[in-house]
């Protein structure tokens, strides 16, 4: 998936305890595997239109979502579309949808460098993107597509904010003993980051309270605080965020 910026930069960390509160708006661009409204807890919710526009399903005050899930009739509905379709939705969901006054855009794409990506590059390209995060798990098999994905980012001149190693190694909450359920053969993530000259924001373990937590719709951070995923999570948002303010700043001097 990528994260990309809208007023000043991208975070996930927005309405957590401890931390500033952000008004952030969530685009879920997955057309055809949306699973923000499930991981989110707002299946079944529908989206309404007024005289400013779509307007966006809120978890919290300050975090809106929008998704195509939406506008299914239901979560098991296929959405079979060609481009053409796919890029008229993306850009009513950038132009049309009311976020009113928002502080961070992050958007959640599906895996390759599709119609989605390539939209998404050219209608944001006034916004000035921070960049993109980019996730892979350990093995050869995912770092491959990974290779691809960063090539991508640099051939359309996208700024690449770093890379996540997700399902990084198991930690047994019984014997505490560590097992690679994907064993990075090539490396892993560190190693092609190494090699490709891009930043390795951090790796998060596999936990299967994350997948619970998605599930049921229910934020992890606050089901399972003392996790070593919670903890890598937070390092992770830290960077993003040291990051994209960063830009913001350099942003600011160039004008």
């Amino acid at each position: 998936g990528g994260l990309w910026r809208q007023s000043r930069a991208v975070s996930f960390a927005a309405g957590w305890a401890g931390w500033v509160v952000f008004q952030v708006a969530l685009l879920d661009m997955d057309l055809c595997g949306p699973s923000i409204p499930k991981m989110m807890g707002l299946e079944g919710e529908q989206v309404h239109q007024s005289g400013s526009g779509w307007s966006p399903v809120y978890v919290e005050e300050n975090l809106g979502v929008m998704s195509v899930g939406f506008l299914l009739s239901s979560p098991d509905d296929a959405v079979i579309w060609r481009g053409p379709k796919k890029n008229g939705l993306i850009k009513q969901f950038l132009r049309d949808v009311d976020w009113g006054e928002i502080d961070y855009l992050i958007v959640d794409t599906p895996p390759g460098t599709s119609d989605e990506h390539l939209s998404l590059v050219q209608y944001l390209s006034a916004a000035h993107i921070d960049g993109a995060v980019i996730i892979t798990t350990p093995q050869e098999v995912s770092l491959q597509d990974v290779r691809k994905e960063i090539n991508f980012c640099h051939k359309v001149k996208l700024p690449i904010i770093g890379v996540v190693e997700n399902m990084s190694g198991f930690v047994c909450p019984k014997c505490k003993n560590e097992s690679q359920i994907f064993p990075p053969t090539t490396g892993g993530a560190e190693k092609m980051c190494q090699n490709l000259n891009v930043s390795l924001l951090g790796k998060v373990p596999l936990d299967p309270q994350i997948g619970k937590s998605c599930d049921k719709g229910q934020s992890f951070l606050s089901e399972a605080p003392e996790s070593p995923a919670t903890s890598s999570y937070r390092n992770i948002i830290q960077r993003i965020q040291e990051y994209c303010d960063q830009h913001h700043f350099q942003e600011e001097k160039i004008i």
